[in-house]
């Protein structure tokens, strides 16, 4: 990954982060995907560093960084797995949204656990008919007294089961987006199940499942800002997710980019190693031109958030879509480099194939990204 322009304290979070990559996640990877399995003890190694909680104040636990540290922080994590760095963002993200909008109270009951990541966080806005269109969600908290009464099913939630603290989206009023609150939901709390973990085509090392409120009952200090403001909690949320998103995507190319070219230094064809081929050559700087890119767009978008930009959530979808469309072109011409060895699961580029083809969807899909964009150019033109 690309250094130019860092100052000396972010040098040196790529540094411990990245060393932290290769040293607990890279080795471990394909074996995570392969089994099924979500390395919650690697999770709490990361949180050592302070990567679980990324962007939360240092009086509750966390590390106080900015959204232009962060996409540093994810992209150098992705480069040893993308999924378990995936994983790592919407955590944050969840972090962030009760440091930001809870009150201290909400905040030192939830973040020092979920900075430490003894408590581990999920995101549940998607259902199973409201995907793209956030505003439709038909979730509903009925106020019973003291209390909210949380009925409906969630879909497609990262760590759902394997999870302690969950913010729930939920509808307290009219249609739209003017009638939907956030609530934090606890693992323990009755009413509250999840469906089989869905079987994927990649992010294999973290748990997909539904999330089904049945009655749940939750006191009202379990509601984060006020009644009618969750839609807009839940669209800053994803601000930030949708770059951490885009930074796994980057690194996640990254290592695919940097493998294909160990692998091209080290194969011969018609007597010469192919890494002397300019046609091979050629893919390569194309490969490298297209993330520096995609790491400029997404770096200008994060400094867009940290000056609190109006023009930051079509910067940020601007990066997501391109970082994703990008890192996921990469990977597969990472993939084609190989010939019929990167369709191996020795070799770990096809698993950053499938983990990065998601990437294109989740935290609102390229199509909803080229949305917000167009309505903002739209916008501007009125």
């Amino acid at each position: 990954m690309l250094t130019t322009n860092l100052t000396e304290d972010q040098l040196a979070i790529v540094e411990t982060t990245l060393d932290f990559a290769q040293e607990h996640l890279a080795p471990q990877a394909d074996a995570w995907d392969q089994q099924k399995h979500f390395p919650v003890d690697v999770l709490r190694k990361a949180a050592e560093l302070g990567l679980g909680g990324v962007y939360v104040g240092e009086d509750w636990g966390g590390s106080g960084l900015t959204r232009s540290d962060g996409v540093l922080v994810f992209e150098a994590l992705a480069v040893g797995c993308p999924t378990i760095a995936g994983y790592l963002s919407i955590h944050n993200m969840v972090a962030w949204m009760i440091d930001r909008f809870g009150d201290d109270t909400q905040r030192a009951r939830w973040l020092p656990g979920l900075c430490s990541m003894d408590a581990l966080g999920s995101y549940c806005l998607t259902e199973p008919g409201a995907g793209s269109d956030a505003a439709a969600l038909r979730t509903r908290a009925e106020r019973d007294g003291d209390h909210y009464v949380l009925t409906g099913v969630k879909q497609f939630i990262s760590g759902a089961g394997a999870t302690d603290v969950y913010i729930v989206m939920a509808r307290t009023g009219e249609d739209g987006p003017g009638g939907i609150t956030a609530f934090v939901v606890e693992r323990d709390d009755a009413g509250l199940s999840f469906g089989p973990n869905e079987k994927k085509m990649g992010w294999n090392a973290q748990p997909t499942r539904q999330v089904i409120l049945e009655g749940v009952r939750v006191p009202a200090d379990r509601r984060i800002g006020g009644e009618g403001d969750g839609f807009r909690i839940a669209m800053k949320g994803l601000n930030g997710g949708r770059l951490g998103i885009a930074a796994c995507s980057l690194g996640g190319a990254q290592s695919a980019l940097d493998r294909s070219r160990a692998y091209l230094a080290d194969r011969e064809a018609f007597g010469a190693p192919l890494i002397e081929s300019s046609a091979l050559q050629f893919r390569l700087a194309d490969m490298a031109t297209e993330l520096a890119a995609a790491r400029a767009l997404v770096r200008q978008a994060a400094g867009a958030v940290d000056r609190e930009d109006p023009e930051a959530p079509q910067l940020c979808a601007m990066a997501k879509q391109f970082a994703t469309d990008t890192g996921f072109a990469v990977a597969d011409r990472a993939l084609q480099l190989h010939g019929g060895y990167g369709y191996l699961s020795e070799y770990g580029i096809e698993k950053i194939v499938r983990d990065l083809r998601v990437h294109q969807i989740l935290e609102g899909s390229n199509e909803i990204m080229r949305l917000i964009v167009a309505r903002g150019l739209i916008g501007a033109t009125r």
